[in-house]
């Protein structure tokens, strides 16, 4: 999913979680969308199998690419708030609105930048499920995982 990367996705926090969730879809869906678009046994020779494992794995590059450039985004932008409220609280120390407003701020940026961190328990489970298969040679596809195996994907 392409997303926006407006400044006010980094201003409202609820609105960057929805935005991440909507765009998590993918991860969120990765057995969905193998067991939908990988072939079975009886479809092996219709469909590419290796072809659609290479397209699902770019569209996974992609969505978290996409992800992480919007998380690290929100992150700069946040931390120059951070930074510019700190300035005027030097100036100003006994505003009290100001250091409410510089604590939600502070409490936002580390809100985001622990979402780096689920993003890579996401991306590192999704990687392992996709990584879970193996493409035979005549097309059929079989699930690593299922069958106790730990080799890496062939596709």
């Amino acid at each position: 999913m392409a997303a926006p990367s407006g400044v006010r996705t980094c201003e409202d926090f609820a609105e960057f979680q929805e935005l991440l969730r909507v765009m998590r879809t993918i991860d969120d869906r990765i057995v969905h969308e193998l067991n939908t678009t990988l072939p079975t046994a009886s479809f092996a020779g219709k469909v590419d199998a290796n072809q659609t494992c290479k397209e699902l794995y770019q569209s996974l590059r992609e969505a978290h690419a996409s992800r992480e450039k919007i998380i690290k985004n929100c992150i700069a932008q946040t931390s120059n708030v951070v930074k510019i409220l700190r300035e005027e609280r030097e100036k100003a120390q006994d505003d009290v609105a100001l250091l409410k407003q510089l604590r939600q701020e502070q409490t936002k940026l580390k809100l985001m930048q622990s979402e780096l961190n689920v993003e890579e328990v996401v991306n590192d489970r999704s990687w392992k499920v996709h990584q879970g298969l193996e493409v035979s040679s005549s097309g059929h596809v079989h699930s690593c995982l299922s069958l106790g195996a730990q080799a890496p994907i062939s596709c």
